[in-house]
């Protein structure tokens, strides 16, 4: 099998998809038939500079080449190559946010994450204006949000991208975007595939009364589908890519996504009626809708597949953080009684442990939130637990409760979809670092959406998969098919996964687990105001 993939590596037929998440770049390269052969890694994190989250230039640059630096060991260990060529690329990143350049292509201000909360007055001008919800976290609400605040740079705004079409643009010089990180930025018509020529011509009245004198449309990226050519990699995109110098240019890349878009193609649901929640720093549920919604909801995005179908996206700035902070609480009190033990061990035994817990977790309530929370209406966060005296306060109980805190805001949201709008789904399959213990991150989350989970094993591999999927959608879709049928017959085959179905007991039990949550909301709130 190794010189099998060796031969496809030195062949140029491997395939490249890189996904920036919040705390990790990731690499995975697949062969021609979609299984993953290498991967290479890259640990960051965001800063909080000026009161705003980001990342620099050279942090991203860093983290590109040092991931594929450690990709090409990867390879280099295991098959004795070196990558030259490859057959396609794909470049994903965490979706939103505000990367603004000048005609020269000088950056005109720190990239502003999708962490941000500091849009509340632009987002709801242009929800009204716009007749839809319109997220904080949004680069149109960024935009506008510079706009108001009278910030000198905008005027000389000529381009505004995401992180991967930042990326994208410098590997390829193509000023493209894929449509499901497009509809991220501005709403796109499923229609048009296109952005929604009504709200750009609504914000450009807005331009035209600050005295500013570019149009939206001129500043964004073109939108694209799935299985569209985005353009080749040049060579001097190669070498920022590989310092090494090994790799050659003209490779084509497929258009660039977010991260919600990859994380619906690595679990097969692009397809109407299916859905997947991607857990990790952050989380968010996709549903891909047969029909629009019956009214705008603040607490639900709408976005699209990549190949420009509707979803119902419900988004939750915090998800495993403080689970994680808590783990590594017990790994330091491991150490201290000297006992050596693996941090997924301490992850198996405690998670599989809550599960022994009361349903409603005893009464002890968790909040995650190491930053604001829109669907809670925080615009910041201040990690807490909190139990009475009379509540039933172990082990278990303590950590059942940090796990459903993990996706209480998802709960919330979905509840609107499924109990309000009366959405139907076949199957909803979850990935990322949440799901890791084998059963336990599915049973929660059946629990707290009342529906079976599947994951797949394939599900550890994340978003950088399915963006190396997509980039071999661009290049082997020898058939034609369309994006979800070609996910269905050619790479899943019929695979579902592994699925978990919710008990009545847990469903009980964490609907009066949210009850408390919510009871309980205005003491977070006190903890934001008073705790510094």
């Amino acid at each position: 099998m190794s010189e099998k993939i060796k031969e496809t590596i030195e062949a140029g037929r491997a395939i490249l998809g890189i996904e920036f998440g919040s705390t990790r770049i990731k690499a995975v390269l697949i062969d021609e038939h979609n299984n993953p052969i290498a991967q290479g890694s890259h640990e960051w994190e965001n800063q909080l500079v000026d009161g705003l989250w980001t990342y620099s230039l050279e942090a991203i640059w860093f983290g590109l080449q040092d991931c594929y630096r450690d990709l090409r060991e990867n390879v280099k260990e295991n098959y004795g190559v070196e990558i030259t060529r490859l057959a396609a690329i794909g470049i994903s990143a965490m979706m939103h946010g505000y990367l603004p350049f000048d005609k020269e292509g000088r950056q005109l201000a720190a990239f502003r994450t999708w962490r941000n909360t500091n849009t509340g007055e632009a987002a709801a001008t242009l929800s009204e204006l716009f007749e839809y919800n319109i997220p904080l976290r949004w680069s149109i609400s960024h935009i506008y949000q510079a706009i108001l605040n009278g910030e000198p740079h905008v005027k000389d705004i000529d381009f505004v991208t995401t992180l991967a079409g930042y990326i994208h643009w410098q590997l390829t010089g193509e000023k493209v975007i894929g449509i499901g990180d497009a509809s991220g930025m501005i709403p796109v018509d499923p229609a048009t595939k296109n952005y929604d020529s009504g709200m750009v011509e609504k914000f450009d009245h807005i331009l035209k009364g600050n005295g500013l004198t570019w149009r939206l449309e001129d500043v964004l990226p073109k939108v694209l589908t799935a299985g569209q050519s985005a353009g080749t990699l040049s060579e001097e995109g190669a070498k920022r890519l590989d310092i090494s110098g090994n790799l050659k240019g003209g490779t084509p890349l497929c258009p660039p996504e977010g991260d919600a878009g990859t994380g619906m193609v690595a679990t097969n649901a692009v397809k109407q009626r299916t859905g997947n929640v991607s857990a990790g720093t952050s989380s968010f549920s996709m549903i891909v809708l047969e029909k629009e919604l019956s009214k705008p909801y603040e607490m639900i995005d709408m976005v699209t597949t990549p190949d420009g179908s509707l979803v119902a996206m419900v988004h939750c700035n915090n998800c495993t953080s403080d689970l994680n902070a808590w783990v590594g609480l017990f790994r330091e009190y491991t150490e201290l009684m000297g006992v050596p033990i693996d941090m997924n061990e301490i992850f198996g035994r405690l998670y599989n442990n809550a599960l022994t817990g009361d349903s409603d977790c005893g009464g002890l309530v968790a909040y995650n939130y190491f930053s604001g929370e829109p669907i809670t209406g925080m615009t910041e966060g201040r990690p807490l637990f909190m139990r009475s005296a009379s509540n039933r306060f172990n082990l278990a109980n303590f950590m059942r409760a940090n796990l459903n805190a993990a996706v209480a805001c998802l709960k919330i949201g979905n509840d609107i979809l499924f109990k309000e709008e009366k959405i139907k789904v076949d199957r909803i399959t979850g990935h990322g670092g949440f799901f890791k213990t084998p059963g336990v991150g599915q049973r929660v989350l059946a629990a707290a959406l009342n529906s079976p989970i599947s994951v797949m094993e394939t599900a550890g591999e994340g978003g950088a998969w399915g963006m190396a999927l997509l980039a071999g959608y661009l290049v082997n879709n020898v058939n034609d098919r369309n994006l979800a049928d070609y996910l269905e017959m050619e790479v899943f085959e019929g695979n579902t996964g592994s699925s978990i179905t919710p008990t009545q007991e847990d469903v009980e039990g964490f609907e009066r687990y949210i009850k408390n949550y919510l009871d309980a909301l205005p003491t977070e709130k006190t903890a934001v105001e008073y705790v510094r």
